[in-house]
């Protein structure tokens, strides 16, 4: 894999593609650092090696053109904060400030550019865009995981301006060595567990995994879809109907393959979407109207703490239930904590996805598992076996 560690930066200016679109609250500040300190590994062994470092990335979903609100200059306090010295904004990402900045780098400075997405040819994978882009520094890093599945300018298109000066930041390498150590050079048993809403999300995932699990979880809203297939009452639970016949056949599927499929056999009922809603336990093939399944209930806890906690590697993409609910949130916390444990034991375990990363940092658990990917989308194609183009255009 070709990174920055096969590469000395002395007097080269760094063009870094990051992910910086953080949620920021009212006053412009913001709320969840995360993306940012992980890439400061990569920015700080490029200033140690006496490079310079251009910064580029999106915020947000600006419609036509910029807005005070999508602008990355609310990130410069932030930035010069933590990489402990000043750091340059230009008010646009091409143009006259931005190759003035770029050119007038010393080594130890860092230039951040404005929201990329502030030209409508970034999402289209303009070429001309791109080689302005590239104009702007001497090698190209792609530190942006979380955007490696789109073919954008700045993400795909503008490797081809840099030949063998392209490479990957120290995120986009650890999610693609870990999520592959999950993946090909795994400790049996391997166990997936899915959740969230809708199993039209994961059917892909399931697909490209089947033949490569032995254990396979299903929670969340999603496994109402399985038990209706297996002609169970669901009550008002959540349901995609269009998908009843394919999860019978998944399940069919895993048992001509072997492989172990686990659906929760009780749940927590509510008698309306409500953390304020009457509560009660009970079957999760026997529920009646008003009442539908927010959480897994106790049974299924303990059936798959079991399972997890005798796994070589796990993989958890979605919650088990409203986790965001104080009253529906004992399933997720509860699976979160037996993968804990059996990370402890020694078990390779990678958690993935907006809602698994978000219940994991809202446990404090983030630390104890082995890897969190903050991939989301991009993390789930390459879990689904596609080919990403921010991948790809560094390999090439």
């Amino acid at each position: 894999m070709r990174t920055i560690d096969n590469y000395n930066f002395n007097e080269k200016r760094a063009l870094i593609r990051v992910d910086f679109n953080v949620p920021l609250d009212g006053q412009f500040n913001i709320t969840d650092t995360t993306r940012i300190d992980a890439t400061l590994p990569t920015i700080n062994k490029i200033l140690n090696d006496g490079g310079s470092v251009i910064l580029m990335s999106h915020l947000g979903r600006p419609k036509g053109g910029p807005e005070n609100k999508f602008s990355l200059k609310h990130l410069v306090p932030y930035l010069t904060q933590v990489l402990k010295r000043p750091v340059k904004f230009a008010d646009d990402c091409i143009g006259q400030s931005a190759t003035e900045l770029a050119a007038s780098l010393q080594p130890g400075e860092v230039l951040l550019l404005e929201n990329l997405r502030f030209y409508k040819q970034e999402e289209k994978g303009d070429e001309e865009f791109a080689k302005k882009l590239a104009a702007l520094g001497d090698y190209y890093v792609n530190d942006a995981f979380g955007t490696a599945h789109r073919a954008h300018a700045s993400t795909a298109i503008i490797a081809d301006f840099f030949e063998d000066k392209k490479m990957f930041g120290y995120v986009m390498a650890n999610e693609i060595i870990n999520i592959d150590k999950c993946l090909k050079d795994n400790k049996r048993p391997f166990t997936v567990i899915l959740g969230g809403a809708k199993v039209s999300t994961k059917i892909e995932i399931i697909n490209h995994l089947m033949d490569k699990v032995d254990n396979l979880i299903i929670g969340g809203g999603m496994m109402f879809t399985f038990i209706k297939a297996l002609g169970g009452d669901i009550g008002a639970s959540l349901v995609e109907e269009e998908y009843v016949e394919l999860a019978k056949n998944i399940v069919e599927g895993a048992k001509t393959l072997g492989v172990n499929f686990y659906i929760p056999p009780d749940a927590v009922l509510a008698d309306n979407f409500s953390n304020d809603s009457n509560i009660r336990t009970g079957s999760a093939y026997d529920i009646q109207v008003p009442w539908m399944g927010l959480d897994i209930g106790p049974s299924t806890i303990a059936k798959f703490s079991h399972v997890i906690e005798k796994s070589g590697t796990i993989l958890w993409n979605g919650p088990m239930g409203v986790f965001e609910m104080n009253n529906f949130d004992a399933g997720t916390r509860a699976i979160a904590e037996a993968i804990v444990k059996a990370t402890e034991n020694g078990t390779f375990s990678l958690v993935g996805g907006g809602d698994s990363v978000a219940a994991i940092n809202k446990y404090n658990m983030a630390d104890k598992v082995s890897y969190v990917s903050t991939g989301g989308g991009a993390m789930l194609e390459y879990i689904e076996g596609k080919v990403l183009p921010g991948i790809q255009a560094i390999n090439d």
